[in-house]
């Protein structure tokens, strides 16, 4: 599976290489399988979706006890140290204690990680329990509709009975125009009755989709950024789309159906008592005895079931990979490679669900045969009772009928089973999404509040910070600081971790150690939505979103009035290509602005930024993609920015280094050096280098 592809950082030269010090995860272009070795790469996806999913799950559930105990004995130690300071320190101990809580999240529990990960007690509510839980707030609508296709169901159990009356009455020649009667008012009474019936669990079953979608959008969006990392879109979308749907045929044939079959199959035996108990002795011992093993088919069921729906979201993964890298395939010349990719995982879906319908089957056929063996025996024992004359012919034809029945309570326990399966195994997987660590959520009316107009200062004191993976650490004790106003850039070798400070700054990962002050307060002090609504931040992809221009504009600060909007447009000098589009800015730019130019998508990614009026300007190599004239007029705009703002800047053109008030270099997760250029220039002899190479300066 792959992960979540870490962005390129461009350098001068044209090439591009793999960044690792933005994301969680890099790029993992590793070259497509030929189509003969393609199938063994897929075949594995799923299993490292669900393993990856419950890994975290896991870790999750072991924070939960490791971090009690480790924060517990760790604060208190941070307590008695930082309490021995005087009464002035109290700065101290708050840090001394912020770090104690940063200790305890990492505290490793491997006892219990792995108790979670193999269902073990601290794995969490069973799939049922949480099946439960979204249907109970449907529970009234399904109770009324479970008692009319109850009613619907519970009028044909009279029909055999009724058929009994019918043939007494040819016996005896009698008329039998009340019991036909009878007969066809109950079939036209029960059609009607399990007809609203069905259209009220089919109603309530997409209610329940919506708001499983819903629920799962939300928190997808709220997830922290390393759960998304070990993740893949694909998969994601195929829990949020494949996986809910099966809420729904779990609702009406797993649940209602199977509780409604149980009560038609208890009123059918006691019809069948009614007319013949030893008839009835032969029906349980055959069905019964059949109905022991299939149960023994459930387990296996439940499995194939949960492992093709894997399957599914590999091969969306797959199919995603591809269509994110659309054009570098065909550049490549690699279609067929990675056709044949695709197509394997999707032969790895088409035989998990192969599986599921081979033991579906099983199931289904042998409770049919059930059915097949009771008629056989109830008709031999049944038979040899009337040629006795102990039974009545028309009993035992009444008894047949309800013998056949049958099948429709038995079909409908065996289809609900089946279906509860698929039901489980999908409400596994969408709380697996659930159970991810996550933001918390913001308030709305919260989040644009009267943010103070006045510039931030940033301070990094002694910061250290990896990726948790198997990279050596990002950050090695990283200080600096960034004054209130101005302009600060940030230079450095690829891998020195420059992005990284943009995504602590945005809380997208949290700090191992040391401290992270913004406008004097930490940064774990702010409330996410506060700190972020300060913040502008320009990424170096320039990201655009499907949807018109005007929508990407104002896409940060929805309420922008329309001259604020022209203003940004005109900075950036985005008012030719306003101009050329057939409606301006209400033309529709594409998926991921395909239909715009890498410069047009920076320069559209700035005003955006604009717009949002940050306190804190992020600009992550922003002129990368631009020309000349307009890479001068950004600067012009930086520039007068820096005069009512803070901006922070990582930059590898000396364009855009030379005019900053301050540089810091960073080399190998460690801050070199700081100060202007002039001063770099005469005295490091790293920032010389990047000055001449990578900078593109004539040093004299």
């Amino acid at each position: 599976m792959s992960t979540v592809a870490g962005t390129t950082e461009t350098d001068e030269g044209g090439g591009a290489e793999g960044r690792t010090d933005e994301v969680g995860g890099s790029e993992g272009t590793a070259a497509p399988p030929a189509r003969g070795a393609a199938e063994a790469p897929a075949k594995g996806a799923a299993e490292e979706v669900a393993k990856r999913a419950a890994e975290e799950v896991a870790k999750r559930a072991a924070k939960g006890s490791a971090k009690r105990s480790a924060k517990g004995s760790a604060k208190r130690s941070a307590k008695g140290s930082a309490g021995k300071q005087p009464a002035g320190k109290q700065p101290a101990r708050d840090a001394a204690e912020r770090s104690a809580e940063g200790a305890a999240e990492k505290q490793p529990a491997p006892d219990a990680a792995e108790g979670s990960a193999k269902g073990g007690p601290s794995a969490g509510p069973s799939p049922l329990r949480l099946l439960l839980s979204r249907v109970r707030p449907h529970r009234g609508v399904l109770v009324r509709a479970g008692l009319l296709s109850l009613a619907g169901s519970g009028a044909g159990l009279a029909m055999p009975l009724m058929a009994k009356h019918a043939v007494d009455a040819f016996a005896a020649d009698r008329s039998p125009a009340g019991p036909l009667v009878a007969l066809t008012a109950l079939v036209l009474v029960g059609a009607c009755l399990s007809a609203y019936g069905r259209y009220l669990m089919s109603r309530t079953g997409e209610g329940v989709v919506l708001r499983a979608r819903e629920q799962l959008v939300g928190r997808i969006l709220r997830l922290k950024v390393p759960a998304v990392d070990r993740l893949t879109p694909g998969d994601l979308q195929s829990r949020v789309t494949s996986d809910t749907t099966l809420l729904r045929t779990v609702l009406s044939s797993g649940l209602v159906e199977s509780f409604n079959s149980v009560l038609m199959l208890l009123g059918t035996i006691g019809f069948m008592a009614y007319m013949d108990l030893t008839l009835l002795g032969v029906t349980l011992v055959v069905i019964v005895g059949i109905g022991a093993v299939t149960s023994l088919l459930m387990p296996r069921i439940q499995r194939a079931q949960l492992r093709a729906q894997e399957s599914v979201g590999a091969m969306g993964a797959a199919l995603d990979r591809v269509l994110q890298a659309f054009r570098t395939v065909k550049a490549s010349g690699a279609e067929e490679r990675e056709t044949a990719a695709v197509a394997a995982a999707a032969r790895h879906a088409h035989d998990r669900g192969v599986s599921v319908a081979r033991w579906s089957s099983v199931s289904d056929v042998t409770m049919g045969m059930s059915i097949q063996l009771a008629f056989l025996a109830v008709l031999g024992v049944g038979g040899a009772r009337v040629a006795s004359g102990s039974l009545e012919i028309s009993s035992l034809i009444a008894f047949l009928l309800y013998l056949f029945y049958l099948m429709g309570p038995i079909g409908g326990l065996v289809e609900g089973w089946t279906g509860l399966q698929s039901g489980l195994a999908a409400v596994r997987r969408i709380d697996e999404v659930e159970s991810l660590p996550g933001e918390p959520a913001a308030d709305p009316g919260a989040v644009r509040q009267e943010i103070p107009a006045t510039p931030l200062g940033v301070t990094f004191q002694d910061v250290a910070f990896g990726y948790g993976d198997e990279r050596a650490p990002a950050h090695k004790g990283v200080t600096f600081d960034v004054p209130t106003g101005g302009l600060v850039a940030l230079v450095g070798p690829s891998g020195a971790g420059k992005s990284t400070v943009f995504s602590l700054l945005e809380r997208f990962y949290d700090h191992d150690s040391g401290t992270i002050t913004v406008d004097g307060r930490d940064i774990r002090d702010w409330p996410l939505a506060e700190l972020r609504g300060s913040l502008a931040y320009v990424e170096q992809d320039a990201p655009v979103l499907a949807g018109t221009l005007r929508e990407n504009l104002v896409f940060a600060a929805p309420d922008a009035e329309e001259k604020a909007v022209a203003l940004a447009v005109a900075r950036t000098r985005l008012d030719s290509l306003v101009g050329r589009l057939p409606e301006g800015l209400d033309t529709a730019v594409g998926h991921r602005g395909v239909t715009l130019s890498g410069g047009e998508r920076q320069r559209i990614a700035i005003a955006r930024a604009l717009l949002r009026r940050p306190r804190l300007l992020l600009l992550d190599e922003v002129t990368s993609q631009l020309d000349a004239v307009n890479e001068q007029a950004l600067r012009d705009v930086i520039l007068e920015l820096a005069e009512h703002t803070t901006v922070l800047v990582i930059a590898h053109r000396l364009s855009t280094v030379r005019h900053a008030d301050r540089i810091v270099v960073l080399e190998d997760g460690r801050v070199r050096t700081a100060g202007t250029h002039e001063e770099l220039i005469a005295g490091d002899d790293l920032y010389r280098e990047l000055a001449t190479t990578q900078l593109a300066a004539d040093v004299p």
